[in-house]
């Protein structure tokens, strides 16, 4: 049975071979070709991908996304395409779901909305209440070094305090929306803000969302 993780590798490795190894992205000096060695090492390289998290590992986290991004651009993307190797826990279907859905519809978007012709998806209720689900649980992680409060607030009047704080920034969308804002995509996601507008621009300028 497919999975929403599953449908978003599949959308992720054909846009990824669509728009070409050299295209822009979302993420701050990468390339696609860049964000689809970070996909794959994730996936097949423990050793090295801690060093997202842990700062000590970090050097041996770039050696390793170099030695992948200089691999041939079909190869990763057909990495990406089969998924984990065997024996990795990502190859249970609750634990793909659950650490890959936000991931792969994260960077799905990051590689669409940097081009100059993208147009907002259209996102089945079920989908968009799977991924509130999650950003409810990890909001204040992702907030937790803002400068200012942070509420994500649904249009249905949903919330999840991102961080507490005074002055309060209000931060409204669908919740797609709110998840790219909250993984620090301010400047990509079609949400409204409400509060001081000193704390809106510092918000917008924030480089402490995400993980």
């Amino acid at each position: 049975m497919s999975t929403f993780a599953q449908r978003e590798r599949l959308l992720l490795a054909d846009l990824l071979e669509t728009t070409g190894p050299d295209a822009p992205t979302l993420c701050e000096g990468w390339q696609t070709r860049d964000l689809a060695a970070h996909v794959v090492v994730r996936e097949r390289r423990p050793d090295a991908a801690g060093g997202t998290l842990i700062k000590q590992l970090a050097p041996r986290l770039e050696k390793v996304m170099a030695e992948y991004a200089a691999k041939p651009y079909e190869e990763l993307i057909q990495l990406i395409r089969t998924g984990p190797p065997r024996f990795s826990p990502f190859q249970l279907k609750q634990i793909d779901e659950a650490a890959n859905i936000v991931e792969f519809y994260v960077h799905t978007e990051d590689v669409r909305r940097a081009q100059p012709d993208w147009t907002p998806r259209e996102l089945d209720p079920v989908f968009q209440e799977s991924l509130w689900s999650r950003l409810e649980r990890t909001s204040r992680l992702l907030g937790r070094g803002v400068p200012t409060g942070l509420v994500l607030r649904r249009p249905d009047g949903q919330t999840a305090v991102a961080h507490r704080g005074a002055p309060v920034v209000t931060v409204t969308g669908e919740p797609a929306e709110l998840l790219m804002f909250a993984f620090g995509r301010q400047n990509a996601a079609k949400v409204e803000l409400d509060g001081d507008e000193n704390a809106i621009a510092k918000l917008h300028e924030s480089k402490q969302l995400g993980i």
